[in-house]
């Protein structure tokens, strides 16, 4: 058996990112910059108000009063201005040829057809100066970024209208055994409905890649390996159960048929021992355990890494925080366990209460948590103990 930590690194190493590819800027959303977003000008392009107000040369300035001349609404066209006289000026309006200074409504009377200062001027005040915001050539976002809006809204700022990203994956996803019912059916005596597929595609969706059903595999070879080929098109393929020593799990043998390369199987872990990784050609094939809560863990601790490695992500892990337990807990096996547990945020830190129910094929422990927390083997806590809670939402 292999560790946590030994089956991410091998994963992690075998695992290239995805080709790249210019797409809109809303299908860009949520993927991640494949190049550094430049600015191709000054932004803003040219001086112009920050403030609804009067423009003016503060120069040509003589006392209080200023004639107005002209108004000047957001995108219009100016024309200088004379000096001695002020322009009527909207907020992002162009602050015209012989004006550097604005001065808010607030600040002025109306004095006949012209205006009075009230307050304290000073040279320049709101001009939002030309490229004061970004320079010609500045980086803008840094390639390796997730694309969110204000990136999108940036990218059309400065006139782009699709972004370099890496492509999203997509995603097989095959259950296998003769028990399993296909989705909608109603369950009966021994058989049981394939959540398995549809709760990794909802995985696999929130990640931003894309899943695709395999179907079920009935235990079988020959079944196995043509649901199996079939998924190697895809950029990766998930499998759940048929992954252990019982007389009728192929998947290993299916995998090994199709001239893959098994690069380990069963990890030093609970729930979950029996996963393996395999590289079949260029497809990475994910092998998972068939009880619902030992495929999400192998889910989250194994399969999530790759995919968000193979999309261009830099941050690859879920995040932990320090949490103290409010009830004693123990692991009386030899390998280490990954508890589910609820997180909730308390005035004196975080504080985990870990599910009754730890049985892998129990579904619901799952739904209640937000968190897994690994005891080391044969560790026994009291309450108020500390503990690394990595974080599932």
């Amino acid at each position: 058996m292999v560790t946590i930590e030994q089956a991410q690194k091998i994963i992690l190493e075998r695992v290239p990112p995805l080709p790249t590819q210019r797409v809109p800027l809303l299908d860009a959303a949520g993927r991640v910059l494949a190049q550094d977003l430049v600015t191709p000008y000054d932004f803003p392009m040219v001086d112009t108000s920050a403030m609804d107000g009067y423009a003016f040369c503060f120069d040509s300035l003589n006392g209080e009063a200023l004639p107005v001349s002209g108004f000047l609404p957001a995108g219009a066209e100016p024309t200088p201005v004379r000096p001695g006289t002020a322009v009527r000026i909207m907020t992002g309006a162009p602050v015209p040829q012989g004006c550097d200074t604005v001065v808010p409504i607030e600040e002025t009377a109306p004095d006949g057809e012209g205006i009075v200062l009230t307050g304290k001027v000073r040279k320049g005040s709101h001009v939002r100066k030309r490229g004061e915001d970004l320079r010609r050539g500045e980086c803008v976002v840094a390639a390796g970024r997730v694309i969110r809006g204000p990136e999108v809204g940036m990218a059309a700022s400065l006139g782009m209208i699709d972004l370099p990203s890496y492509r999203r994956a997509k995603v097989a996803l095959l259950a296998t055994g003769d028990e399993l019912l296909e989705m909608g059916a109603p369950p009966m005596p021994g058989r049981i409905v394939n959540s398995n597929s549809i709760s990794l595609a909802a995985q696999v969706i929130t990640l931003g890649a894309a899943p695709q059903f395999l179907g079920i595999a009935r235990d079988d070879l020959v079944a196995t390996m043509v649901k199996l080929r079939a998924g190697l098109e895809s950029d990766a393929v998930v499998v759940t159960g048929g992954v252990s020593v019982g007389d009728r799990d192929y998947v290993k043998e299916a995998i090994e048929s199709l001239g893959g390369e098994l690069l380990f199987w069963k990890v030093n872990m609970k729930p979950g021992k029996p996963v393996a990784f395999a590289m079949v050609g260029n497809t990475p094939v994910f092998a998972l355990p068939g009880n619902p809560v030992a495929a999400l863990v192998g889910f989250e601790l194994f399969v999530r890494p790759a995919l968000l490695k193979m999309m261009g992500h830099r941050a690859l892990f879920r995040a932990s925080v320090r949490a103290r337990v409010t009830a004693a807990v123990a692991n009386r096996g030899d390998r280490p366990h990954l508890l589910r547990g609820s997180v909730v945020a308390q005035a004196d830190g975080a504080a985990v209460t870990v599910a009754a129910k730890q049985s892998s094929a129990n579904l619901g422990s799952m739904t209640g948590s937000n968190a897994l927390v690994l005891l080391p083997p044969n560790a026994a806590l009291e309450a108020g103990a500390m503990v690394d809670a990595m974080l599932l939402d």
